[in-house]
């Protein structure tokens, strides 16, 4: 497909896209998918199916609360409020079903968010722009800092005696 097809297929699918500023950041690959790739895994599928690859040690369920614990679990992640871009903080939104079912994950690329829409392209997009029939809606989000660790002792110091 050309770019023009690409992107009247995507907004088809997600028709939040349409009058956004998205962008294809590269080709369909079928070889992983949204929570994979959101974990920096673009060599298989996650899910927590049988069939499918999940970490070992995290709760193979198809749950929000799932969800947060894996994240947690292989890549640090914590629960935060909201989707605010925050320099030396990267963020994950969940986004579920009706009935509660997690359905997608987007990870924040500056103050914008790339996703892997299922078999399909990577997108940078809206937060909002694929809430909708295919995704449903974002139910909550992570973040973690990318900002490397200090060490303490030193920052105390400072803190307690002042710049040096």
């Amino acid at each position: 497909m050309g770019e023009q097809e690409d992107r009247a297929h995507l907004e088809a699918a997600f028709p939040g896209l349409v009058g956004t500023t998205y962008r294809i950041a590269s080709p369909c690959r079928c070889d992983y998918n949204c929570v994979a790739f959101a974990a920096g895994d673009t060599s298989r599928r996650w899910w927590p199916h049988p069939s499918r690859y999940w970490p070992s040690g995290c709760p193979r369920e198809p749950t929000v609360g799932a969800f947060i614990a894996t994240f947690q679990h292989v890549g640090g992640y914590g629960p935060c409020t909201d989707g605010t871009f925050l320099p030396g903080c990267e963020k994950l939104a969940i986004y579920a079903d009706a009935a509660g079912v997690p359905t997608h994950v987007a990870r924040q690329k500056g103050a914008r968010w790339h996703s892997k829409l299922g078999d399909a392209w990577d997108i940078l997009h809206d937060l909002g722009a694929l809430e909708g029939e295919q995704y449903g809606r974002v139910v909550g989000f992570l973040a973690r800092s990318t900002r490397p660790a200090r060490n303490k002792a030193k920052r105390r110091r400072r803190v307690r005696g002042g710049p040096r």
